[in-house]
């Protein structure tokens, strides 16, 4: 017999079912909560709120574990290709080889961008951040396909639109980098991976040789699927919500790369290289600044500690934090900034004030040291969280739209003033 719970208001009992997921978690069914009742719940920032089901990501952290349709993250990351990542957030499964093959060259077929957009880039000042410049290049790309605006066509037309997508954003990312720097844009080069290309149209120079590090194009492999989903958290949300108007899918991915942006979300990294900056600044003194950490009364906190998901490890800070000490060795770079966050590490890992409150160093800790080292110029930090997240928010996009599910649309607990005659100017 199914589970029912049971909620009493004004002396009477209503029943709501409790539904269960393929790993256990449960959830009441609130779904008809106002119709039988004519009460809403109120849940701030949507903390203890299901707004879907979804078979795409599970994420326990409590336990530290974060799966891609079943896969762990730790297989993934050390075993498969980012593209192989997309492959299976988007469509479900890994890809065979010829699956694999076909993906990937499609995707090949659809990275060069409308010669057109090149006078979009040309319009934004140089100090444009690369966020505002992405999101907008997004959106735009709907209005030179303009079929892609009914998002219930036919299955092929839409796998369309999302290879061209996945095609095309590492080089409008590539290039709102070149444009800030005031170089000439690097077009794709398409024997190189996916990874590999984008590092080249980064940094790749007309007049000079540049060939791509593998360890390097790994470091960044692994970056990529480390982001690549995460379940419900605010840029997927976002991408949900803006989806269930029936919205194109470049104006939904548009709109959760701006909520990205936010320090709160995927400017997470960018604060850790910013914090480190400012330490080194006051003379790179890590112990008082560890000191100032743990004092309750200082507002200073240190960035990339800790997950507001995560209560006891984050599993994409393991795996990464490899990754970072190859590039680190491989690179031989002489860093104050890297040396501080080296010092804050160890602390953390080993000072009881931080392990027993769970605040170890988290994937974006890790992440702006690698960005860092790499020669990533920190405002270009969130632009390639973005990259990584796009299978998965189109995963998310996808599956909304397969499962026609109803335009988002909260409820809310109104207080403001109560009904009051208007008076005219004259006699304010």
């Amino acid at each position: 017999m199914s589970e029912i719970a049971k909620i009493e208001l004004d002396g009477k009992t209503f029943e709501f079912p409790v539904i269960e997921g393929t790993e256990n978690e449960k959830a009441i069914d609130i779904s008809k909560l106002r119709d039988a009742t004519g009460y809403i719940t109120l849940d701030p920032g949507y903390k203890n709120t299901g707004a879907t089901k979804s078979s795409i990501t599970y994420l326990d952290g409590e336990k530290g574990i974060l799966h891609y349709r079943g896969y762990s993250i730790e297989q993934l990351a050390e075993k498969a290709s980012f593209i192989e990542v997309a492959y299976l957030l988007i469509y479900g499964n890994l890809p065979n080889q010829t699956d694999l093959d076909v993906f990937t060259n499609s995707i090949t077929k659809h990275t060069l961008v409308h010669e057109d957009m090149k006078q979009f880039f040309e319009a934004y000042p140089a100090k444009a951040h690369p966020m505002g410049v992405l999101a907008s290049m997004v959106c735009s790309l709907s209005t030179f396909y303009p079929e892609s605006l009914d998002p219930n066509r036919s299955p092929e037309a839409k796998d369309l639109t999302i290879l061209r997508l996945l095609a095309k954003l590492p080089t409008l990312a590539a290039w709102s980098y070149k444009n800030a720097m005031r170089h000439p844009f690097m077009y794709p080069k398409n024997d190189l991976d996916y990874c590999s290309n984008f590092l080249h149209m980064m940094f790749a120079m007309p007049t000079e040789d540049y060939t791509v590090d593998p360890v390097v194009s790994n470091a960044l492999n692994k970056l990529l699927i480390l982001h690549a989903d995460h379940e419900q958290n605010c840029s997927t949300s976002t991408v949900r919500i803006v989806g269930s108007s029936q919205a194109n899918l470049y104006a939904s991915i548009s709109a959760g790369i701006s909520a990205l942006w936010g320090p709160l979300h995927g400017g997470a990294n960018q604060a850790v290289i910013e914090m480190l900056e400012q330490i080194h600044a006051d003379g790179g003194d890590v112990d008082k600044w560890v000191t100032k950490a743990k004092d309750k009364e200082d507002p200073f906190r240190l960035m990339g500690f800790g997950h507001r998901v995560y209560k006891n490890f984050d599993p994409r800070a393991t795996i990464i934090k490899k990754a970072c000490d190859d590039v680190l060795e491989k690179m031989g770079i002489n860093d104050p900034m890297l040396e501080i966050a080296k010092k804050l590490e160890k602390v953390a890992l080993e000072d009881e004030y931080f392990k027993s409150r769970n605040l170890y160093p988290n994937v974006d800790f890790y992440s702006g040291i690698i960005y860092r080292a790499l020669g990533i110029p920190t405002e270009m930090f969130t632009v390639m969280f973005a990259i990584g997240r796009l299978p998965g928010w189109i995963a998310q996009w996808k599956e909304m739209t397969e499962n026609n599910e109803p335009i988002g649309r909260p409820r809310q607990i109104y207080t403001g003033a109560t009904p009051r005659e208007y008076v005219s100017i004259e006699k304010r």
